[in-house]
């Protein structure tokens, strides 16, 4: 499916364009910025934006009023068509977070349960007690998701809760053009919901594309045939910062053989997820790596791994921000992007991976490990790659079998010579395709 080849760009339209935090109810035209950034994805090779939260809501985005209505902080329904028909028009896919799982205590339902208690017709669409009291002096208590009482657990196991969410998702297919969703807090929603949004989807568009938030645990439980179509790979997120840091790529290769490896018990051979070095949840890459230099090179290992990489607004050319400094460090107001040596080096990358049958499907052998360079194959039925990395500030020169004589980089288009043992300069990141 076309998310295997692509390219993500994660923008988090509230902070990016400059909203106020909490919803002022003054519209204002503020997504319609992200067609200037349109010819800057180009360029980046990106093939499709995931948008963080668009719709009505109270503040961040995750706490919805009307799942049918742009957020009047952002601007109009009209304004968000434009949006996605002008990336649509540069070939760039769109999907949208699907937050299911809750809703703000703005949302009408919510407000109207408050209001007329047990007689509200909404009554049932969440989980009430009328029996108990919450922090805001209603008169009843409710559950919040993961104990936070700004968000209002929906109740999906109440089908007109259901049928009102798929038929919110079906406009936003038929209007906006959506190409699939990001589903925020995947592992908590109701799997028969899960069951009903993929039949209801495919039905609607045959190439939609479900991914899922989950932060551990075996992603088979809700990725898989019935569900969900991808996920969100946090194992290797830590893992990818986590090997520069401690020198130690032992880290990052168990994760990816323990995932993607040959033997039968391998987790998750053939599935395609999505990788990340960072996130608007997450410190950003440039601050929680502490050697600068590595930057280049944990952006190459993203993009060679198995599955698809995302990249985070603003961090391909090095922006910072620390999550101990709160949500809004980490989804700042960008005025315009900026092009530096490093988003040079991610639009190689991208492209290489998006032109690339083993970087897109082939499988994952580990054929080279030290604690501080790796080198691993990625072999598809025609083509194949040695991701090679050498995180050490000294050369290094890996002797192995490289099944071939000669590779080309796919990234800087170089000829490389395997005899006599492949050298790698300091701080090397190269995606070797073998010439047969």
């Amino acid at each position: 499916m076309w998310a295997e080849e692509s390219v993500f760009y994660q923008i988090y339209p509230l902070g990016m364009c400059g909203a106020p935090f909490g919803n002022d109810g003054v519209l204002e035209h503020r997504i319609l910025k992200v067609l200037d950034w349109i010819p800057h994805l180009v360029k980046l090779n990106v093939s499709a934006v995931y948008f963080g939260p668009v719709f009505e809501s109270d503040t961040h985005g995750y706490n919805t009023r009307d799942y049918n209505k742009i957020d009047v902080r952002l601007g109009t329904n009209e304004d968000f068509k434009k949006v996605c028909d002008a990336l649509h028009e540069a070939g760039i896919r769109v999907v949208l977070d699907g937050v299911f799982n809750h809703v703000g205590r703005g949302c009408p339902m919510f407000l109207d349960v408050v209001k007329n208690r047990e007689n509200s017709a909404y009554r049932d669409w969440f989980y009430i007690n009328f029996g108990g009291n919450d922090a805001w002096n209603d008169g009843l208590w409710y559950e919040g998701w993961e104990g936070n009482y700004d968000l209002v657990k929906l109740n999906l196991r109440n089908p007109a809760v259901c049928d009102y969410l798929i038929d919110c998702v079906k406009y936003w297919i038929d209007y906006f053009g959506i190409d699939g969703l990001r589903l925020d807090v995947a592992y908590m929603v109701d799997r028969d919901f899960l069951k009903r949004l993929r039949w209801e989807v495919d039905q609607k568009k045959q190439d939609f594309y479900l991914i899922g938030e989950i932060l551990g645990g075996d992603y088979r439980q809700i990725v898989n045939n019935e569900m969900l179509e991808s996920c969100t790979n946090y194992e290797c997120y830590k893992g990818l910062y986590s090997s520069f840091n401690s020198m130690n790529m032992f880290e990052i290769n168990h994760s990816l053989i323990r995932q993607f490896g040959s033997d039968p018990w391998t987790l998750y051979h053939g599935y395609h997820l999505m990788n990340f070095v960072d996130n608007h949840d997450v410190t950003r890459v440039a601050s929680i790596l502490t050697n600068p230099a590595h930057l280049p090179l944990i952006y190459a290992m993203c993009f060679g791994m198995p599955g698809y990489p995302c990249i985070y607004y603003g961090s391909e050319w090095g922006i910072k921000g620390d999550k101990k400094d709160g949500d809004p460090a980490l989804r700042p107001a960008i005025d315009k992007p900026e092009w530096t040596d490093l988003t040079e080096w991610i639009s190689k990358l991208a492209k290489a991976k998006r032109e690339s049958e083993a970087l897109n499907y082939g499988d994952f052998r580990s054929v080279v490990l030290t604690n501080r360079q790796c080198i691993f194959e990625r072999k598809s039925e025609h083509e194949r790659v040695l991701v090679a990395i050498n995180a050490d500030s000294n050369e290094y020169t890996a002797h192995f079998d490289a099944g071939c004589g000669m590779a080309v980089d796919l990234i800087t288009g170089e000829k490389h010579d395997f005899g006599g043992g492949s050298h790698m300069p300091p701080y090397y990141a190269a995606f070797w395709k073998c010439e047969r």
